[in-house]
């Protein structure tokens, strides 16, 4: 009985982490084909930057960082770099 669960849960694993890697090769297609689109287009930057930098020059960082997190979907170290990344670029 034991064996069987430690089974079941192995193949349940290998199933979930399959699942997860796929999906983070479609995130990274369709990321691509934004980068494309947006270079097509001839945008420079994403539209909510500007609204980060206004957030930033009014010192509310952790404001444009939650802001960047919920408008882009970062995670608080993907958001944190991509502030930083508007003020080296102002600077």
């Amino acid at each position: 009985m034991e064996s069987t669960l430690i089974t079941i849960t192995f193949f349940l694993v290998i199933y979930l982490t399959i699942t997860v890697l796929k999906l983070e090769g479609r995130i990274r297609g369709l990321k691509y084909s934004l980068d494309q689109l947006k270079n097509q287009k001839g945008m420079s930057e994403n539209p909510v930057d500007g609204e980060l930098r206004e957030l930033i020059k009014e010192g509310k960082d952790i404001n444009a960082v939650k802001k960047a997190r919920e408008t882009l979907g970062l995670s608080l170290l993907e958001g944190k770099r991509y502030i930083d990344k508007l003020k080296l670029l102002d600077h």
